[in-house]
């Protein structure tokens, strides 16, 4: 797998991310001078910077995420929809919403499934894809298989592992079952705790098709030195 992926290639996995509270306009500006250099698939910020990352990244095939509900999911949803409208009219091309987890731990499956349908609609007729946060770490394997199709019926675009503010991250394991129960057609992220190349890798191999990481610099130097030092001696 590392062979068959440049490091241009792993770069368009990555959400270039910085959600922490404390976060500064001069960091968010530098995460997306960086996104810029390295080539990331996105930058993922809080929604009071997306429209400062929009104009950073005009022009660019950078794109900006921004998360809806974030980190408990416990907003009501017509919150979540106005927050969805609102960062579409700002300048975001994709949302990673975070679903209702009490409604989940209560077995209120309607109430899931209503919330994320609302929410990929708002986010649909903006023009903007939507990603599913399921907070894996706090779900039963069951959960999460039901919470993948209930994503997947609900139209969402991705399914994602966690928000990283959670118990738990990302796992291998996770992104294996979640791949399988929502098939090859729908995409899986893995984010949380995801902060190497090594660990980069085994994520897209179990199915990941986008990495949320915070460490994406580090990730594709990481993936430029395993290239350079897997080359062929050319002898000079």
């Amino acid at each position: 797998m590392g062979q068959s992926l440049s490091p241009q290639d792993i770069a368009r996995y990555i959400d270039h991310t910085l959600l922490k509270p404390e976060a500064t306009e001069a960091q968010i500006t530098r995460l997306c001078a960086e996104a810029r250099e390295y080539g990331f698939a996105s930058v993922c910020v809080n929604p009071t910077y997306v429209s400062l990352c929009a104009e950073l990244l005009r022009g660019s095939p950078v794109v900006v995420c921004t998360v809806i509900g974030f980190p408990l999911g416990a907003h009501v949803t017509a919150v979540k929809v106005f927050e969805t409208r609102e960062a579409l009219q700002d300048g975001a091309s994709e949302v990673d919403m975070v679903v209702n987890i009490g409604a989940i731990k209560s077995g209120r499956w309607e109430v899931v499934a209503d919330d994320i349908r609302q929410v990929v609609e708002a986010a649909h007729a903006g023009g903007a894809l939507c990603k599913v946060i399921l907070e894996t770490a706090l779900l039963s394997n069951e959960e999460k298989v039901r919470a993948c199709m209930i994503c997947k019926q609900a139209g969402a675009d991705f399914v994602k592992t966690s928000t990283g503010f959670g118990p738990g991250g990302a796992t291998v394991e996770d992104i294996a079952l979640m791949r399988r129960t929502v098939g090859a057609n729908m995409g899986v992220k893995a984010s949380g705790g995801v902060r190497t190349y090594e660990e980069t890798l085994r994520m897209i191999s179990a199915g990941a098709t986008r990495i949320g990481a915070s460490a994406g610099v580090r990730i594709v130097q990481e993936a430029q030195g395993d290239q350079q030092s897997s080359a062929p001696d050319q002898g000079y």
